[in-house]
């Protein structure tokens, strides 16, 4: 066999094993956003479960009751609607987003995007806790309808409370793709491309 011939065997070989080895890292790279995707939808489920059950026990509380504990199935009942509203959103999202559309960068930046909301969420909640507390406080004093305040007092300190093992959880379960995440990264650095510099593959 001739040299040249030898040579593009060679090259035919390379260019095989390079396409074999991309579509494999292709469909690796669909396969956990596909399972990033399915955890963010069963945390939807969750946080949408909880909303409808505080539409669902709020709306029967109001009925029949007056004082603090109208006013604590009022708020509970305002808070199912937006966290309902919420879980609905970003479950659809999640649905309707194709795992094999996000590149390595995107895959990334989503993947820490989402992890970085659950962690300003569970700020959100502690303040929404402290907020609750403070109402209940407020109601020893205040001059009028001080029952109200204890009940939106005791609503926004439950909403905070789950909220906050929610978000909480909600990062830790998410982060723990991190492991699945990590070989795309180590096969991956900064170098220079025919556009300039960008994620260049290492194999």
């Amino acid at each position: 066999m001739s040299s040249s011939a030898s040579r593009t065997l060679l090259l035919l070989f390379f260019v095989l094993q390079t396409g074999l080895l991309l579509a494999q890292s292709s469909t690796a790279l669909s396969d956990f956003n596909r399972e990033r995707l399915a955890r963010t939808r069963n945390s939807m489920w969750v946080l949408g479960g909880w909303g409808a059950a505080n539409l669902a026990v709020g709306a029967f509380g109001i009925r029949g009751t007056q004082g603090e504990n109208r006013a604590f199935h009022q708020m509970n009942l305002a808070w199912g609607a937006v966290n309902l509203g919420l879980a609905a959103t970003g479950w659809w999202t999640a649905t309707h987003s194709d795992p094999g559309a996000f590149d390595l960068y995107e895959t990334v930046r989503q993947h820490h995007r989402l992890q970085k909301i659950f962690l300003f969420n569970a700020g959100l909640d502690v303040a929404y806790m402290a907020g609750g507390l403070w109402l209940q406080e407020r109601a020893k004093t205040a001059a009028r309808q001080p029952e109200r305040l204890r009940g939106f007092g005791r609503s926004i300190l439950l909403q905070g409370a789950f909220l906050f093992v929610f978000d909480v959880g909600a990062c830790l379960y998410q982060q723990g793709l991190e492991n699945k995440l990590r070989p795309f990264l180590q096969n991956t650095s900064l170098g220079m491309t025919e556009h300039g510099v960008g994620l260049v593959m290492k194999w």
